[in-house]
């Protein structure tokens, strides 16, 4: 379930950025961008160019990336990512249906789910296994 759900926060982040830069065109101003011509804009008045840089490179597509990938690099290690990623990516996903209903939202919905499932499962099992009885009485573990 936490691999299913780094998937897919990894390629919705990917999505996004890559779908904003190409099928949105937002690349095209990335000579506006290097070149210093966002460095007056003004956020009242955004430009073309302002506004798909933020669409795009300065969007939630690359820290998703991130998380998702940071979620796969834990569940590779066997390690299980704090309960607070999938709150808070929870949290996000209602605020993004509420403001903007029509984006794809619901897949977050199950991203998120999957990710607080696997996690609270992960928890019961390491919880099983600490209080196994062989591992209280010093029995060799199976």
């Amino acid at each position: 379930m936490i691999k299913w759900a780094g998937w897919i926060i990894t390629l919705c982040g990917t999505g996004h950025t890559v779908g904003a830069l190409t099928l949105e065109k937002a690349g095209r101003y990335a000579g506006t961008w290097f070149s210093g011509g966002l460095w007056s804009e003004d956020f009242a008045d955004m430009s073309p160019a302002g506004s798909a840089y933020w669409l795009s490179l300065a969007s939630f597509g690359i820290p998703l990336i991130l998380v998702g990938l940071t979620v796969l690099w834990l569940d590779r290690r066997g390690i299980t990512p704090p309960a607070f990623i999938g709150w808070t990516l929870a949290a996000w996903t209602v605020v993004d249906a509420v403001v903007l209903p029509f984006t794809p939202w619901p897949i977050f919905v199950v991203a998120c789910a999957l990710l607080l499932i696997g996690i609270r499962r992960a928890h019961r099992a390491h919880r099983a296994h600490r209080d196994s009885p062989a591992l209280k009485a010093g029995l060799p573990r199976a």
